[in-house]
């Protein structure tokens, strides 16, 4: 029994990590960008998507990796420039009308294209199988993408509190006028920002693909999930984003274990609960 819940808990913390990424990308744009993004969940479902096509076109799990993240962020600054880019400064009703709009056309365009059935996407060969830490069987894939998207945690963290880069986004979501007034092109970061945000969505539709299998509506149920993560953890806040995104995985994973009808429901009742203790989340910085 020991070894079961240990094996949910890692399955968990897995599962977490994938919510970190998505957390990240949606935080840095509701917290810089000032938009409520809700075809957040849309690139997730395009990563995912991409990366079956790609795989079966070069039957490289790597090159998955490494072009459809770059394909998300494009197709994420072409929306940000040609539709999102005239609707700042506007009431906040057009803007989640418009991504939300955005959300449902990408989601029926993708069932155009691939159609309603969903599709299956094996786990690469070379991490296939399990691997034995401390006497507990986990997963090779698991272990990889825990490894991958921690790093990636890791990479994001130091771009944003050790870089340029970072120290813009850091100071626009605190006081993004004071941002314009030192010259630097607003403009040219929104759509950078709204980029990476899209390619680390899509790089966890990749990742996420050979767990649970792609469907059409698969980024309906994460972008609730993922404003919950953000709300939990505080918005604005990288830590938050962390905290909140584990916090979700293992509640999931381990209810899962005992109740597994209310694995998604538990998600929004401890962010019911938290949010009556602290209503900005556990490391909010915004009001």
């Amino acid at each position: 029994m020991t070894d079961l819940i240990i094996a949910q808990a890692f399955n968990g913390l897995v599962l977490g990590m994938i919510y970190v990424l998505l957390a990240m990308g949606l935080s840095i744009v509701w917290g810089m960008m000032d938009i409520i993004n809700f075809a957040h969940g849309l690139f997730f479902a395009i990563g995912a998507y991409l990366a079956f096509t790609v795989a079966s076109w070069s039957g490289s799990f790597l090159v998955c990796l490494l072009a459809v993240p770059l394909a998300t962020a494009l197709i994420g600054m072409l929306l940000e420039v040609t539709l999102l880019r005239r609707l700042y400064g506007q009431n906040i009703l057009y803007q989640i009308l418009m991504t939300y709009g955005i959300a449902i056309a990408g989601r029926e365009l993708v069932i155009m294209l691939y159609g309603p059935v969903g599709k299956s996407f094996d786990q690469p060969e070379l991490l296939t199988g399990v691997i034995p830490i401390a006497g507990i069987f986990f997963p090779i894939y698991r272990v990889f993408v825990f490894g991958l998207t921690a790093l990636l945690t890791l990479g994001m963290w130091f771009v944003i509190e050790k870089t340029r880069w970072g120290s813009i986004i850091r100071a626009g979501t605190e006081n993004l006028k004071m941002v314009s007034c030192l010259g630097i092109n607003i403009s040219r970061v929104f759509t950078l920002t709204f980029g990476v945000a899209m390619a680390i969505a899509g790089l966890s539709g990749v990742l996420a693909a050979p767990m649970r299998g792609i469907e059409p509506f698969m980024g309906d149920l994460i972008l609730g999930i993922c404003f919950a993560t953000v709300v939990i953890g505080g918005m604005g806040s990288f830590a938050g984003a962390v905290v909140g995104g584990l916090i979700v995985g293992l509640s999931q994973s381990m209810v899962t274990l005992v109740l597994p009808s209310a694995s998604v429901i538990i998600i929004f009742m401890v962010m019911a609960a938290i949010l009556l203790i602290r209503p900005r989340g556990l490391m909010g910085i915004r009001d």
